[in-house]
């Protein structure tokens, strides 16, 4: 059984794809639009082994607990509850019991390492989840939610209290990091991560312009009229608006009166109000300053002076990191300039903009991943299995072969880019083993298909259509007898594989 309160964050370590499940998972086209940046946030890590413990929950006979990053156990699974672990480096491990499912009541109690329970002073203690537009989960940073004496407040992760329990209810601003919402006598307030009070509560609503909490926030006061907050407590716009829209653009904001769109400015002041159907975003990426509008359900680019730089004739329409847009005709998409030049052709289902890499990742109706650098040069075709930011390498499945680039795509090989394993993947006669730093072999080339060393010093082979896992010295920790057909991601802690509800983050034995 599992509710709302079960949830934990997305997986957030370096893993093996289960190509058979994911080929069959991107056929369905709402999986495809995503898929590729999907696995980049989820792929994306550092795989160099930490020093200390990491934490994470455990399933087993129907019963949940944890584990550390050894395989370890460290709660024996005892609890009806999936247990809630905010930062999988602390020791603070959330758990609910004794629920009611018609008044939705429960207890909870936080336990450490040693399985002593802690902030025993609370009534109830709480991590606040948040989530992106991608349902993509997190906790908030160093901050628990405490009830005490039938109140909320705050505390962080060593127990210090940050805000007094005096608020009704506390909840965090979706999709928006380091933003919580107060509440306090029907009034809605705004604090940070750290107890500051960034709105006072006494408004009806609140909420976000943006997905960053720098580009400020949204207030509605008890006549319904709407006005605009900074992260840094100013008044950017004062209550005076029928409705403001949840799009950011450099102090520029679209509001609606009478049921039309308009430009303003932070001083009130109309920029744009006519010309279009509706505003979809501003350019925030561009030295002309503008909007992407829609009339008669195409999109284009005006101008600030009312110049229409790009004429509305694209099905989609979005702005990049680096000032070009991603447009949509006949459901292909490409690359064009605020000119209009075509930079990539209509080839593709899916493009995304990497900044720090300065490369495109591009799908195609046949499923296969173009990187492609600055200047539209394609760089590489496969399948995307890795792109690792901190460690600036991209790893490509080619054929049948994992192989490894960096940013500049030039090829290098694991060993080179795989800096803190004791353990490399090498493949020959179509059959997977492994070498240490020196390329001696460590293991025999008698698995049908295996994973690179993940950050635990693990690794999952498999064979015969089953896996299983050895530790950083090639030493066998399970024999491989789990099929897992129904996982995305093939990962082992020890003797324990990762769960395959991609919403959770747990490691089970089944």
């Amino acid at each position: 059984m599992r509710n709302e309160r079960a949830k934990g964050n997305r997986y957030s370590q370096e893993n093996k794809l289960n190509y058979s499940k994911v080929l069959a998972v991107i056929i369905a086209i709402i999986v495809v639009a995503v898929f590729v940046m999907a696995l980049v946030q989820l792929l994306g890590m550092d795989i160099i082994p930490k020093n200390g413990n990491e934490y994470y929950a455990l399933y087993e006979q129907e019963k949940w607990g944890v584990i550390d990053n050894k395989g370890n156990i460290v709660i024996a699974p005892s609890y009806a509850e999936m247990i809630i672990i905010p930062d999988s480096t602390k020791d603070i491990f959330i758990c609910t019991y004794e629920i009611n499912n018609t008044t939705g009541e429960y207890k909870s109690k936080v336990l450490n390492k040693k399985n002593k329970e802690i902030f025993t002073e609370y009534e109830q203690v709480e991590a606040l989840e948040n989530y992106d537009k991608g349902q993509n989960i997190w906790y908030e940073n160093n901050v628990l939610k405490v009830k005490q004496n039938g109140k909320y407040g705050l505390i962080d992760y060593k127990g210090n209290n940050i805000l007094e329990c005096e608020y009704d209810k506390i909840y965090t601003l979706k999709g928006v990091k380091e933003s919580l919402i107060i509440e306090k006598d029907g009034k809605l307030g705004l604090v940070d991560d750290t107890g500051r009070k960034i709105i006072n509560t006494e408004y009806k609503n609140i909420l976000a312009i943006g997905a960053k909490k720098d580009e400020g926030y949204i207030t509605v006061n008890d006549q319904d009229k709407y006005g605009v907050i900074s992260y840094t407590t100013e008044e950017i716009l004062p209550n005076n608006y029928e409705y403001i829209e949840s799009i950011y653009g450099k102090d520029l904001f679209v509001i609606k009166e009478k049921n039309q769109q308009k430009l303003i400015n932070s001083k009130g002041e109309a920029i744009l109000d006519n010309g279009y159907n509706k505003i979809e975003a501003i350019l925030v990426n561009n030295e002309t300053p503008g909007i992407i509008f829609e009339r008669d359900q195409k999109y284009g680019v005006m101008g600030t002076d009312k110049t229409i730089l790009i004429k509305p004739q694209y099905d989609s329409l979005k702005e990049l990191d680096n000032g070009k847009f991603v447009a949509e005709q006949g459901n292909k998409k490409g690359i064009i300039d605020i000119k209009n030049t075509e930079e990539l052709p209509f080839s593709y289902t899916t493009i995304n903009y990497n900044k720090k890499a300065d490369l495109y990742i591009a799908e195609d109706t046949k499923n296969n991943t173009s990187i492609i650098d600055e200047k539209f040069n394609v760089k590489l075709i496969g399948i995307l299995s890795e792109f690792n930011e901190e460690n600036e390498y991209i790893r490509m499945r080619i054929g049948t072969e994992y192989q490894y680039y960096n940013f500049r795509c030039e090829e290098k090989s694991n060993t080179e880019v795989l800096k803190g394993n004791t353990l490399f993947l090498k493949q020959e006669n179509g059959k997977y083993g492994y070498v240490n730093k020196k390329g001696e072999t460590v293991v025999d080339n008698i698995y049908d298909d295996a994973t690179e060393q993940n950050r635990f010093g693990y690794v999952a082979v498999k064979k015969n259509g089953l896996w299983g896992s050895l530790d950083r010295e090639g030493k066998e920790v399970v024999a491989p007898k789990y099929k897992l057909t129904n996982n995305i991601i093939i990962n082992f802690i020890g003797k324990w594989h990762l769960g395959e509800d991609l919403n959770m983050q747990y490691y089970c034995e089944k």
